[in-house]
């Protein structure tokens, strides 16, 4: 009997820790694949299609907004559904992402069950489009 083909996440954050343990944490169920910036980020995500992007939104040279909106401008790219990992929990920032296309925020510090359940969500929701 096959295998079924292992959905795949690429997490883009330039924190190794944060890689870690976001790794760790999918790589169970998940093809995880990671980027420790958005230009690398966006090389993978062309590369590899994944099902679902987490995104850092602070990052050194290119921002999560700025590999968001690059994302969405790409027609292979485009409906690949991205879910911010953030620190910045303001209002304004999480408007910001959602009006620019982001499909959820999940807020540094979390959760492992919390990052399973947004990532099953996103998953779901997408497939039944």
């Amino acid at each position: 009997m096959e295998q079924p083909v292992k959905r795949s996440i690429l997490i883009i954050d330039d924190e190794k820790p944060n890689l870690n343990v976001l790794g760790h944490t999918l790589r169970q169920e998940y093809t995880v694949y990671t980027a420790r910036d958005g230009k690398t980020g966006l090389e993978i995500a062309n590369e590899y299609l994944p099902d679902l992007v987490l995104l850092d939104i602070i990052m050194p040279e290119m921002d999560g907004y700025e590999v968001l909106t690059k994302l969405k401008e790409s027609d292979k790219t485009k409906d690949i559904p991205v879910v911010f990992i953030t620190g910045l929990v303001s209002s304004e920032s999480v408007q910001k992402g959602m009006s620019m296309g982001a499909a959820d925020y999940i807020f540094k510090p979390f959760s492992a069950s919390n990052i399973k359940e947004k990532v099953e969500g996103q998953l779901r929701s997408s497939s039944d489009k």
